[in-house]
C-alpha cells in the first residue's frame, strides 16, 4: 500500500469510528452538558484528567471551559490537573505516581464538583485514582473511555456518566474523546447563550 492510500485509511477509519459512536455517545454527551451545567449554576466546577495524549483533551477542555469555545462568554470554572509540573512531579516523588491527580482532586474538589476523566482504555493507575478520590469527596465523574471502558468504568456509580467509544484503537479512540469535548462544549454554550 502506497502512503497515500494509507492516509486516505486512516482517514476513513476516523470516519468509521465517528459513525459507530454516534449512536452510542449522542445521549450521554447531551446527559453530560445538561450536568455540568446544572452543577456550574449550582457553583460547582470541573476537574479535568488524562495522562499522555489525553491529559492534553483534559487541558484543551478546561482552556475551553475556562476561556471560550466558540463563542464569546464569561469564563467557566474549569482546571486541568495534569498542567502543573511540579505539583504533579513532587506528589509522584513524596507519594505514588498514581496519586498525582488523586491528591489535586481531593485538595481542590468539593460536593457537587465534577471529575471529567479521560482514558482510552480505562486502566489507567492515575485516571483510576482520581475517580476514587472524586467519589470520597462526593463529587460527579464522567469518563471518556474505549476499548471495554477497563476499570474506569467498573468503578462508576449509578450518578456517574461513562462515554465509551466503541473501537480499540488508541488514536482512533482519542480522535472520538476530542470530537466528543467539541461537541460537549457546544452543547455547554448552547445551554447557556442560547441559539
Amino acid at each position: 500500500m502506497d502512503l497515500t492510500e494509507h492516509a486516505k485509511q486512516s482517514f476513513n477509519h476516523s470516519i468509521q469510528t465517528g459513525m459507530e459512536s454516534l449512536p452510542v455517545l449522542v445521549q450521554p454527551l447531551v446527559n453530560t452538558a445538561e450536568l455540568i451545567v446544572g452543577r456550574l449554576l449550582e457553583g460547582g466546577k470541573v476537574l479535568s484528567c488524562g495522562s499522555g495524549a489525553e491529559a492534553a483533551i483534559a487541558q484543551l477542555f478546561a482552556t475551553h471551559m475556562l476561556n471560550r469555545f466558540d463563542r464569546e462568554r464569561p469564563g467557566l470554572p474549569a482546571l486541568s490537573l495534569a498542567v502543573d509540573a511540579a505539583t504533579l512531579t513532587s506528589i509522584a516523588d513524596d507519594y505514588d505516581y498514581d496519586e498525582v491527580f488523586a491528591k489535586q482532586v481531593r485538595a481542590l474538589g468539593h460536593p457537587g464538583d465534577l471529575l471529567v476523566a479521560i482514558t482510552t482504555g480505562g486502566n489507567d493507575g492515575t485516571v483510576n485514582a482520581a475517580v476514587e478520590a472524586a467519589h470520597e469527596r462526593e463529587m460527579f465523574t464522567i469518563a471518556f473511555t474505549g476499548k471495554d471502558g477497563g476499570r474506569a468504568a467498573s468503578l462508576l456509580r449509578e450518578v456517574d456518566i461513562e462515554l465509551r467509544v466503541p473501537s480499540d484503537n488508541d488514536a482512533r479512540i482519542r480522535e472520538t474523546h476530542l470530537l466528543g469535548i467539541h461537541c460537549l462544549c457546544d452543547l455547554i454554550d448552547k445551554q447557556l447563550l442560547g441559539s
